[in-house]
């Protein structure tokens, strides 16, 4: 990675954070294999188990959940987005997307080296 440089063309800014909430480690796991097989991706982060409380279809729900946050491209936001409702088993996956506001030049260029579009 250290020979890696950023283009002047690339910003933190095109860099984005995806996080997901899963409902086992399975689904995180297949998840995160999925996106960066296909390369839409750079890399994937399993939190360990979360407690989440929301109100589904009428009802107060108390779930465990995995967070899993995903590191890609902002131009491979849609198709990671679709990609993860492919193989998420909710109705209604919480997918967040969150631009990168400073990021080191060596890693911006990992990301774009690493990912491809579809």
């Amino acid at each position: 990675m250290n020979s890696l440089v950023a283009p002047p063309t690339l910003t933190p800014m095109q860099i984005i954070d995806i996080l997901v909430n899963c409902p086992s480690i399975e689904t995180a796991d297949t998840i995160s294999a999925a996106l960066i097989d296909q390369r839409l991706v750079a890399c994937s982060n399993r939190y360990a188990p979360i407690q989440s409380s929301y109100h589904w279809q009428g009802k107060l729900e108390y779930a465990e959940e995995h967070p899993l946050l995903l590191k890609t491209r902002a131009d491979l936001a849609q198709p990671v987005e679709d990609a993860i409702r492919k193989l998420h088993p909710y109705e209604v996956p919480p997918i967040l997307r969150t631009r990168v506001d400073g990021a080191n030049t060596d890693y911006i260029a990992w990301v774009y080296d690493v990912t491809r579009a579809p």
